[in-house]
């Protein structure tokens, strides 16, 4: 049978490319491509046709959607929505897309906002559910934040918040959210079960940083990239204008580089990136820093948040989320960078830009509007088809349901391996690890 994807090729090769990359695995520097590494084109497999479906089932994800049968009567529906964590694009876009599903297209119209996360489903917070329909979720998506308000911590009281939901006689919640808060519902999911109790619970995943794994992309994610840039462009419109000017910005990205990644190649303006993935060294960077003033007479400076936490005085204890608590990366380097330079007798202004905030609170772009829209539709086919303990994912871009303990087991880095960092370290021109 021929081969429809096959490349021609005019011969052997054999000249030794002038780009120097790696051959060694998790060395922090690109790879090389092997001829040998494919991408599986047809992903999708249907069970039915003559497959062994033993086989199969170990390496095949279930395709979100409508089904033909559903397990919930949809006049008895008691529906609740909660967003937990931190802020992200989008979040009103998800429940007006959720609400809509459910009401248009099913005919549920109990639906129930809780608001303040999780703290909503706790009695001591005393906060009422806010009854929800299409009429008041019509316009929300409009706006930045959410409707529902939102909160850390709680996930972690599983009886009290499934002694709720009994209460409420809700048949599904939908739990938005990220890595800690979907650890919070499986184990709300499985206390659920304990107490054989017929209610779903349908995680949809939010997290700005973009590091659950089994998830190409979770929704906030562009438009978050697309906020930092403007920072970056700042930075660097400042930079140009001074002396030796020094445009420093940080941006989110606890445990993963991404939005720094990204941002750095939409821009093509940053010098030196830095990101959690890959440890530096302080005195490294100040030298490479001082070689590009030289040559240039200005640099912009891009770090993640949690880059660079080895060189800095550790901060005990866990905020209400349950993630540890990290110094201040961006503070750090604009100070330490500053005195480096002065004791170099070198003039310099250091233009420091902490956007964080209003990332993660502006509306959705586009692209995670219409990302939104398709979670929250998809979640609620999954719901109502009687699905639980399970997340709605985007994966190889196709919609579809995991095991929320899949998700959660690991988070999602760069791989420094691969051609991301790569492309980011030839952006940027700089070495692939300051050392």
């Amino acid at each position: 049978m021929k081969n429809k994807f096959k490349i021609e090729t005019l011969g052997e090769v054999k000249v030794q490319s002038p780009v120097a990359l790696s051959t060694v695995e998790n060395d922090n520097r690109a790879n090389y491509i092997l001829e040998s590494e494919r991408l599986i084109f047809d992903i999708r497999k249907d069970l039915r046709k003559g497959t062994v479906i033993e086989q199969l089932e170990d390496i095949s994800v279930e395709i979100a959607g409508p089904r033909e049968k559903i397990y919930f009567e949809p006049s008895k529906v008691k529906a609740a929505i909660l967003t937990c964590g931190g802020l992200s694009p989008g979040l009103n876009n998800v429940i007006r897309a959720v609400v809509k599903t459910l009401s248009i297209e099913y005919g549920v119209h109990n639906i129930y906002g809780i608001r303040n996360g999780f703290h909503g489903l706790l009695p001591e917070y005393a906060l009422e559910p806010i009854d929800l329909d299409v009429d008041n979720v019509d316009d929300i998506h409009n706006m930045g934040g959410t409707i529902l308000g939102s909160s850390r911590g709680g996930g972690e009281r599983t009886e009290e918040i499934v002694d709720s939901i009994e209460r409420m006689n809700l048949s599904i919640v939908f739990i938005i959210g990220g890595d800690g808060t979907q650890k919070g519902s499986s184990a709300i999911a499985r206390e659920i079960k304990k107490r054989k109790l017929k209610v779903a619970i349908v995680g949809i995943p939010k997290t700005i940083d973009n590091d659950l794994q089994y998830v190409d992309t979770t929704f906030g994610f562009e438009t978050a990239v697309e906020q930092a840039v403007k920072a970056i462009k700042s930075a660097h419109v400042e930079s140009l204008a001074a002396e030796n000017g020094v445009g420093l910005v940080k941006l989110m990205g606890r445990h993963s580089g991404f939005i720094a990644a990204h941002a750095t190649l939409a821009t093509n303006d940053v010098n030196i990136i830095l990101i959690p993935e890959v440890p530096f060294k302080f005195e490294a960077v100040v030298e490479y820093l001082i070689k590009r003033l030289e040559r240039k007479d200005h640099a912009v400076v891009v770090v993640a948040e949690g880059a660079g936490q080895e060189l800095l005085s550790e901060i005990e204890g866990t905020d209400a989320s349950g993630n540890k608590k990290m110094a201040d990366i961006g503070v750090f380097l604009r100070d330490k960078l500053g005195q480096a330079l002065s004791e170099r007798n070198i003039n310099h202004k250091m233009i420091y830009i902490d956007p964080s905030y209003m990332v993660r609170s502006v509306p959705a772009n586009p692209y995670d509007a219409l990302l939104c829209t398709r979670l929250g539709r998809n979640a609620v086919h999954g719901a109502m088809s009687g699905k639980t303990d399970m997340l709605i994912s985007l994966l190889h871009s196709e919609f579809v349901y995991l095991p929320i303990s899949l998700v959660t087991e690991s988070r999602k880095v760069i791989n420094t391996d691969d051609s991301l960092w790569l492309d980011v370290v030839l952006s940027a021109a700089q070495p692939a690890i300051f050392e």
